[in-house]
């Protein structure tokens, strides 16, 4: 089971998805892009303590992070 986690004001929110499960797959790749088109970064962990910045979907990422655009004051 993979996982989008995605943050915002609130905390944050779990999107449970099955890799092999086509129908499921293909909502997770289109939440991946209606987030990312909507200016949140997303990221994968790579390695204990280590991320890297994610520009385009991967279905095998086991776990996904979307952090909002930070808004300066």
């Amino acid at each position: 089971m993979a996982i989008q986690i995605v943050m915002d004001s609130t905390g944050d929110s779990r999107h449970f998805f099955n890799p092999e499960d086509a129908r499921e797959l293909e909502k997770a790749e289109q939440r991946f892009h209606k987030l990312t088109d909507g200016g949140f970064t997303a990221a994968v962990r790579t390695g204990p303590g280590q991320v890297s910045k994610m520009r385009s979907f991967d279905p095998n990422a086991e776990e996904t992070v979307f952090f909002p655009r930070l808004v300066g004051g």
